[in-house]
C-alpha cells in the first residue's frame, strides 16, 4: 500500500476470487464457471468480420442485446440495463441507491462482494445472520430502511427463497431498492423478473457468466422499472459508457436466441447435481439442497480447509473459507458428469488414506 492512496480507503479489503492457478492441469470446480462450451450461434456471432470492426466503438446503449433481453423477460427495453458482468451493476446499485446515512444490508453468509462494495463506498452495513440450517427468513429483513442486497440462490450455500418471500420483503421495505442477485436461478429456483412490473423498488441483476457459458465475456444485466433503470443509466454513463465491447454485446445477442440450448444445459448441471448429491450423501457427508450449479458440503471429522488441500494435492480445485460457520464446508462447483466422478474417486482416496 502506498502513501498516496486515500485514507478512506487503507482498511478496504479486496474481493478475492477462485483461484486460477496455472502450474498445473486441474478438474476446476472452484469458481462456478458452465463446464459447457457457448452455443456456435456465439462462435459465429465473434466472427473474423466483427473483429475487423474493433477499430469503431461500441454501441453504448446496447440496443439489439437490451431488446433481446427484454423480449426473453417480457418486458421493453427502458427495463434492462447491461453491465460489464453482473458485478459491475451490483457496484452501481451501492452507489446509487444507499446513502451513508442509511446504508446497506446483506445476509453475513453471501457473496463476499456485498461487504467489499459496502466498504469502497464508505457506507454502513448490516449484515443479517442466517438461520443455523442457513436459510434466509424474509421477517429479518422487514422495515430495514436502507438498500437490500442478497443473492437468489444464495452462495456459497445453494439455498433460494420463493419469490412470493421476496414480495414480503418488498412490501416491508417500501422506500428502499431491494436487489435480488439472480446469477444461478436458471439451474432450478424462480425468478423475480415476473415481479419488475410490479413493484418500482425492485431490481434483478443476473449475469451470462454461469447458464450462459459466457464467464470470460464478463457481461451482466439488471431488470427493473425504468425509472431505476435510468438511476443506474447515470451512474453508468458517469463511469464509462462504453462498458460493454462490441464482441461481447454480438456475443450475448446470439445466446439469448439460443435459449433452449442453455436451459438444456442447466437441465444437464441440474442432473449431475443430483448424482453428486446421492453420492456425497452416501459417503455420510453433510451437503445442503442446492438449487445452483454447485454444492455446498462438509464431511463430519474432517476439516474444510484439510479436505480442500488434500483435493487440490490431487488435482481437484474447490473453494474454501477460513470464516466462522463456513469452516467445515467446502463448495464444489458442479462439472460434467466425468469431472464429477474424478472428484468423488478423489474423495475416496482421501478417505481410504484418513
Amino acid at each position: 500500500m502506498s502513501r498516496f492512496l486515500a485514507p478512506r480507503l487503507a482498511s478496504l479489503e479486496a474481493y478475492v476470487p477462485g483461484e486460477q492457478p496455472r502450474e498445473m492441469q486441474y478438474v476446476k470446480l472452484n469458481t462456478n464457471e458452465s463446464p459447457y462450451p457457448p452455443c456456435p450461434a456465439v462462435e459465429r456471432a465473434v466472427s473474423t468480420a466483427a473483429v475487423r470492426r474493433l477499430n469503431l466503438y461500441p454501441d453504448p446503449a446496447g440496443s439489439e442485446l437490451r431488446r433481446a433481453l427484454a423480449a426473453r423477460y417480457g418486458l421493453a427495453a427502458e427495463n434492462v440495463l447491461l453491465g460489464n458482468g453482473s458485478d459491475e451493476i451490483l457496484n452501481f446499485a451501492f452507489t446509487a441507491f444507499a446513502s451513508p446515512e442509511k446504508g446497506a444490508a446483506c445476509p453475513d453468509i453471501s457473496y463476499g462482494f456485498y461487504p467489499v462494495f459496502a466498504a469502497l463506498h464508505g457506507l454502513p452495513l448490516l449484515e443479517v445472520p442466517l438461520k443455523e440450517d442457513f436459510t434466509l427468513c424474509p421477517g429479518d429483513y422487514y422495515g430495514l430502511d436502507r438498500l437490500i442486497v442478497f443473492a437468489n440462490p444464495n452462495a456459497p450455500t445453494g439455498l433460494s427463497i420463493r419469490p412470493e418471500q421476496v414480495e414480503d420483503i418488498l412490501r416491508h421495505n417500501p422506500d428502499s431498492v431491494v436487489v435480488v442477485d439472480e446469477a444461478y436461478v436458471d439451474f432450478g429456483a424462480e425468478s423475480c423478473a415476473k415481479l419488475v412490473k410490479q413493484y418500482d423498488n425492485l431490481v434483478v441483476c443476473m449475469t451470462f457468466s454461469k447458464s450462459r457459458s459466457m464467464a470470460g465475456a464478463r457481461l451482466g444485466f439488471a431488470l427493473a422499472q425504468p425509472a431505476l433503470i435510468a438511476d443506474l443509466e447515470t451512474i453508468r454513463c458517469s463511469t464509462n459508457p462504453y462498458n460493454i465491447n462490441s464482441l461481447t454485446l454480438a456475443a450475448g445477442a446470439a445466446a439469448i436466441g439460443q435459449d433452449e440450448y442453455y436451459m438444456e444445459n442447466c437441465r444437464r448441471v441440474a442432473q449431475t447435481r443430483a448424482y453428486t448429491k446421492e453420492q456425497l450423501d452416501r459417503r455420510g457427508f453433510v451437503t445442503l439442497p442446492s438449487l445452483a450449479n454447485f454444492l455446498f458440503t462438509s464431511c463430519p471429522g474432517l476439516d474444510g480447509g484439510e479436505l480442500y488441500r488434500a483435493l487440490k494435492a490431487r488435482g481437484v480445485l474447490v473453494r474454501w473459507w477460513d470464516k466462522p460457520r463456513l469452516r467445515p464446508f467446502v463448495r464444489v462447483t458442479i462439472g460434467t458428469p466425468e469431472q464429477m466422478n474424478v472428484f468423488l474417486a478423489a474423495l475416496d482416496g482421501i478417505r481410504e488414506e484418513r
